[in-house]
């Protein structure tokens, strides 16, 4: 499995690791209508900035934002100083629509998918709603559980996808992992491996050529990300990079 999800994945973190760190730009519509792939090499690109926007603190933005299915709890409780983790939450989604082939939130309306969302998260707590719109004043909501992450994926899923998909589906935006930290996720792992191919026999689209998106990764991060053969392909270049 990972050797036909996971290099899309990693090319969807890497792409949203450079808009977030260099241009500083947030995408707000990602989903899988906006991802381009290359049946033959596995690349991917991201496409339609149409509702793309830098984010500036304390500056407000539409929360009407983002297609439904992939939208982010915060902007459907009305945020609107929200960042960069909205797409971190949209990937989230997608990861979790190719793992079981369909969407996982799929309401037909902007209500209807925050209670597809607390069917699996569990009712949110006045704490994890302050941190998605601390001017959200209405806390009127029915006591649901969480629905185990395991029973969500069949029961074949690698524990870690579900373990990645569980990360980037957080109520707290803070405590969604970053892009650069999805991309070093042991879900990831097997891409690593020296010989890895993809399942057709090809090499691996480019995964590892790390550039600006490491800017302002700590040294530990940025020693996950890059394998140890490809760090001695890099050589010193890599030391540069690891001091960035």
């Amino acid at each position: 499995m990972i050797l036909i999800t996971g290099p899309f994945f990693v090319q969807i973190f890497r792409g949203l690791a450079y808009i977030h760190t260099v241009p500083r730009v947030c995408h707000r519509d990602l989903k899988p209508q906006n991802l381009l792939v290359d049946p033959l090499t596995h690349q991917v690109k991201l496409c339609d900035f149409g509702s793309a926007k830098v984010l500036v603190k304390g500056e407000a933005n539409i929360s009407y934002i983002c297609s439904r299915f992939y939208r982010a709890p915060e902007l459907i409780f009305g945020a609107t100083e929200y960042t960069t983790s909205i797409d971190i939450w949209s990937a989230g989604c997608v990861l979790a629509e190719l793992l079981l082939g369909q969407p996982l939130f799929s309401g037909e309306n902007a209500v209807d998918q925050l209670v597809e969302i607390i069917k699996v998260l569990g009712t949110p707590t006045r704490e994890e709603i302050r941190c998605m719109n601390p001017n959200y004043t209405d806390f009127r909501f029915p006591q649901i559980k969480a629905h185990p992450w395991h029973k969500v994926f069949h029961k074949r899923m690698p524990p870690e996808a579900i373990d990645l998909a569980s990360r980037l589906l957080q109520y707290s935006p803070s405590l969604r992992c970053t892009a650069l930290e999805a991309c070093a996720h042991p879900f990831f792992d097997e891409l690593r491996e020296p010989n890895a191919r993809l399942p057709n026999g090809r090499l691996l689209p480019p995964l590892f050529n790390f550039k600006q998106e490491l800017n302002g990764a700590s040294p530990e991060l940025v020693n996950k990300l890059i394998p140890d053969h490809v760090k001695r392909q890099m050589g010193l270049n890599f030391m540069h990079l690891a001091g960035t």
